[in-house]
């Protein structure tokens, strides 16, 4: 597959339109068009990337015939609409959470796998340039063993959202972040959440996922934070190391004393501060590598870095962290 893959954008709100942009970058992709029902939104793109829009998705399936396909409608919508591209055999990328319901979730990957068909969901921070080079530092054991992973994702209520909480929205991210990092399955969680400015929905959480290999990790996520922050910061046996994802920035604070025998050191000297490093980061945009990721995926007929399933997963720990909010009680997950 050496020509150009002809792909279109199903709904162009914030992200959505962001995606428009990118495919329209891509000297690997043609955009053939989009669709979005607001009529001045349409408009607004069409004159912007000179690129047709069309208020029903269905005809511009029928007539454009795209190869790939964003889906990045409310949440509401993904099944139905994610189902009617792949349905025709048309690869999907759908913005995360993969769906509302765990039961859609798992049809659009059994449709995915019965079509033949790349199914990428749009876990944007997997493809941040930091946190790959913080993913090969834990696996090259720089940090020794981790013990916990602290996710700060915070800033103002956006009026875009309605169908979700802040934990579909946001939490979702970092849970996908800290499943990868830690490279094991969640035993249990538990949360506090409240609702201060959202009409239907949760809009802080204060979370704990325990993983089954000892991590702990830790999730304060709100809208109600003047400033954006999008911060992780990873504690282990070597140090502690802070990436800000916003700057794609990674420092690494060294523990003086237990940088070679973790275990022996820990126990005779403690921590003690060691030196700072920053370390070096290619930064690039993490939108454009998630594209260029899943078209890869589409040519080579290989999964893309974030599968169905890996959302699936998060999806799943989200659903347990609003049980356990509502409930005041630890969920098994």
């Amino acid at each position: 597959m050496n020509e150009k893959l002809r792909a279109a954008v199903i709904g162009v709100g914030v992200m959505g339109q962001h995606h428009v942009r990118a495919y329209r970058e891509m000297p690997d992709v043609e955009l053939v068009g989009f669709a979005d029902a607001d009529e001045a939104n349409r408009t607004a793109i069409e004159q912007r990337h000179h690129v047709r829009g069309y208020a029903d998705y269905h005809q511009l399936l029928d007539e454009q015939r795209p190869d790939i396909v964003t889906v990045a409608v409310p949440t509401v919508f993904h099944r139905e609409v994610a189902e009617e591209a792949l349905s025709r055999s048309i690869h999907v990328l759908i913005e995360k959470p993969i769906a509302e319901l765990e039961a859609d979730a798992q049809a659009l990957i059994a449709l995915a796998k019965e079509r033949h068909c790349v199914l990428a969901v749009g876990h944007i921070e997997r493809h941040n340039p930091a946190i790959k080079l913080l993913k090969t530092l834990l696996d090259a054991g720089r940090l020794g063993p981790v013990y916990e992973m602290h996710a700060e994702r915070m800033g103002p209520f956006p009026a875009r959202i309605r169908d979700v909480g802040v934990i579909y929205d946001l939490a979702t991210h970092d849970i996908d972040i800290l499943c990868y990092l830690a490279g094991s399955k969640v035993a249990h969680v538990y949360a506090e959440t409240q609702q201060n400015i959202h009409s239907t929905r949760e809009d802080m959480l204060s979370g704990l996922m325990r993983f089954e290999n000892g991590i702990t990790g830790v999730l304060q996520i709100n809208w109600l934070t003047p400033a954006k922050v999008r911060r992780l910061t990873v504690r282990g046996g070597g140090g502690m190391v802070v990436v800000d994802y916003i700057t794609q920035d990674l420092t690494f604070y060294e523990n003086g004393q237990a940088l070679d025998n973790f275990q022996s050191l820990q126990i005779i000297r403690g921590i003690s501060e060691g030196r700072v490093i920053r370390e070096k980061v290619e930064k690039r945009e993490p939108l454009r590598a998630e594209l260029d990721n899943f078209v890869q995926a589409v040519r080579e007929q290989r999964p893309p870095l974030v599968t169905g399933e890996d959302s699936l997963q998060a999806l799943r720990i989200a659903a347990a962290l609003i049980q356990a909010g509502q409930e005041h009680r630890m969920i098994e997950v």
